[in-house]
């Protein structure tokens, strides 16, 4: 047998733990890790999520307590999501540009403790329209222009309330270069866009809306402005577009499905690029671990691993909060 592998055993580098980690290629620390959390109205609400388990739609109070959780767990971002109110939803969604909203006065909350954590928010119409897209409409037809304009100004208030980081997550043509502009000319240079450039029309967004109040909503798909899962190529030029617009940094949403997209958006761009762990991803796996068919926890940290080595900068995931905290104790 050595005759044959000529000395060369690959095995020696997996024989013990230590070895292991010795060679370790990729890695996976608290830094990589973006928190998405859900908001409602109310005080002192922990409301469960029936489709994605231990995840919890939270009160604005609420979530300045777990804020102060993932700065104590060194989880560097939140990302806020509203479930909001049916009567509060419109066909154009104005509820997005009050400056008392969910998003908005969690934002300015979690601000007032001062707390070494940046805020992500989303931009897009979705949670706040009475058919539940991302856009305004004409009949049947999302209209992509007057869109962009009351997402610029979604923007702006986000960011008046505190957001540092505004996340575009609505696929209209030329947004992101509209919203750098409307910040620029309001003196919110600093204010960051992680920019969704390859947002595919997934079936995999079903907890998610379900989290947010779209399922029962939605009339339709979002098809005519959400990517065709077939597509790659489209993936570049929708990136080439938006670092010429002027995003901080790229997504690809939905994540395990796309890897080969994550892998070639950073092989291409070497920009900051970030992957979505959507709901069904995650539900998928709590799902068949709570049946006894796989082992969660490794799941878990197998599928957050293969972001890192597709070449993703961070993940957005529901397990973020326990991640974390197993990171933590294995120091």
């Amino acid at each position: 047998m050595d005759e044959i592998l000529g000395g060369r055993r690959m095995r020696r580098n997996r024989r013990a733990d230590w070895s292991r980690r010795l060679v370790r290629e990729t890695t996976l620390t608290v830094n990589d890790l973006i928190w998405p959390i859900f908001l409602v109205e109310g005080s002192n609400v922990r409301q469960p999520v029936p489709s994605m388990p231990d995840v919890k739609r939270l009160s604005v109070d609420e979530a300045v307590r777990e804020a102060e959780k993932a700065e104590a767990l060194g989880i560097p971002v939140l990302a806020l999501f509203p479930y909001t109110d049916d009567a509060l939803r419109d066909a154009t969604g104005s509820e997005a540009l009050n400056s008392n909203n969910l998003v908005c006065r969690a934002c300015r909350e979690i601000k007032k403790l001062g707390l070494n954590i940046g805020l992500l928010t989303d931009v897009a119409l979705d949670p706040y329209t009475s058919h539940g897209h991302d856009g305004l409409m004409d009949g049947e037809t999302i209209l992509n222009d007057e869109t962009v304009d009351q997402l610029c100004r979604q923007a702006l208030t986000q960011v008046d309330a505190g957001a540092d980081i505004i996340g575009p997550s609505d696929m209209m043509d030329g947004r992101i270069g509209a919203i750098r502009s409307a910040l620029d000319g309001a003196g919110m240079r600093d204010a960051q866009i992680m920019s969704y450039t390859a947002k595919y029309a997934s079936a995999f967004y079903g907890p998610f809306r379900d989290a947010i109040g779209t399922n029962a909503t939605l009339v339709g798909d979002k098809r005519t402005y959400q990517m065709d899962c077939a597509n790659t190529d489209e993936a570049i030029r929708e990136a080439e577009l938006d670092i010429a617009e002027g995003a901080d940094m790229i997504m690809v949403k939905p994540g395990l499905p796309y890897l080969d997209i994550v892998w070639r958006l950073k092989d291409t761009f070497r920009m900051p690029t970030y992957a979505y762990q959507v709901s069904g991803e995650y539900a998928m796996i709590h799902a068949a671990a709570n049946n006894g068919w796989i082992d969660g926890e490794r799941a878990m940290l197998e599928s957050l691993m293969a972001f890192k080595r597709a070449g993703a900068d961070g993940i957005l995931t529901y397990f973020a909060p326990k991640v974390a905290g197993m990171l933590a104790k294995a120091k």
